[in-house]
């Protein structure tokens, strides 16, 4: 997940200022002296400045938003993405906990959170994050949660219920992508290669091929017998990701 799917800043953000942000230089007009509104201002403009990658300026802007409103969970949430962005775990850690602590049924702040103990193998714990946010009946992208709950229980070994988050994402937007590849990897694995292809093609067509889905697919056709299309996805992965664990599983003619 990159940083704009997975994170979901714009939830964390929404609603947050009335003013436009300019990160390009330009000064805010009218920022109202409410610390509320202040830190939400800052917040924003954080948000924005993350979006593009200037994640030093964005530090600067939430340390100015938590300055002036210490209560302001949104900026906290944030600040976890800041850190997990710049590696800073402990700090990362530190920001999603005391954001939760003030608004502990944010959802976003919850999928977060779950999110960053995934990535730090702490698979286990992130259920109870994802579960947390689904829980919220306003949560405007449960479909997100559902789908990263597939992929840590994929790394957990657990195909039966990643395969149910996989399913409920995919109800809930049928173009999630990573509910589109785990689920395609679990019917591949299942023997079902016509819904298995369905899946990976779909993925392949909506955003830019992985190493992943592209191993995925030639695995699918080369089962299938199916030699020229095999050929084409192997010249793909070749060309794309020459350094990849699935390349050098291909040189290897290590195909399970």
């Amino acid at each position: 997940m990159n940083r704009r799917a997975a994170a979901a800043v714009l939830l964390l953000i929404a609603g947050c200022a009335t003013k436009d942000p300019d990160p390009s230089g330009g000064t805010l007009v009218g920022e109202v002296s409410d610390p509320r509104n202040r830190a939400r201002v800052h917040t924003e403009l954080a948000g924005a400045y993350y979006e593009r990658g200037n994640v030093a300026v964005a530090l600067d802007e939430l340390r100015q938003a938590t300055a002036a409103d210490p209560s302001y969970a949104p900026a906290y949430g944030l600040l976890g993405l800041v850190h997990m962005e710049l590696k800073e775990t402990r700090e990362a850690q530190s920001s999603f906990e005391r954001g939760l602590r003030l608004s502990p049924n944010d959802p976003d702040l919850n999928h977060n959170f779950g999110w960053f103990l995934c990535q730090q193998g702490r698979e286990p714990e992130s259920i109870k994050y994802f579960l947390q946010a689904l829980r919220n009946p306003l949560y405007a992208s449960p479909w997100k949660t559902y789908s990263a709950a597939g992929v840590c229980s994929m790394r957990m070994k657990n195909a039966k219920d990643a395969e149910e988050f996989f399913q409920r994402a995919l109800k809930l937007d049928p173009d999630e992508p990573s509910a589109l590849l785990g689920l395609g990897q679990i019917r591949f694995r299942q023997g079902n290669i016509d819904d298995a292809r369905k899946l990976v093609s779909r993925y392949n067509k909506l955003v830019s091929p992985s190493a992943e889905s592209l191993w995925l697919a030639l695995r699918i056709e080369r089962r299938s017998g199916e030699r020229v299309a095999e050929q084409s996805y192997a010249n793909q992965l070749r060309r794309r990701f020459p350094s990849s664990p699935e390349f050098q599983s291909l040189q290897r003619g290590q195909y399970d």
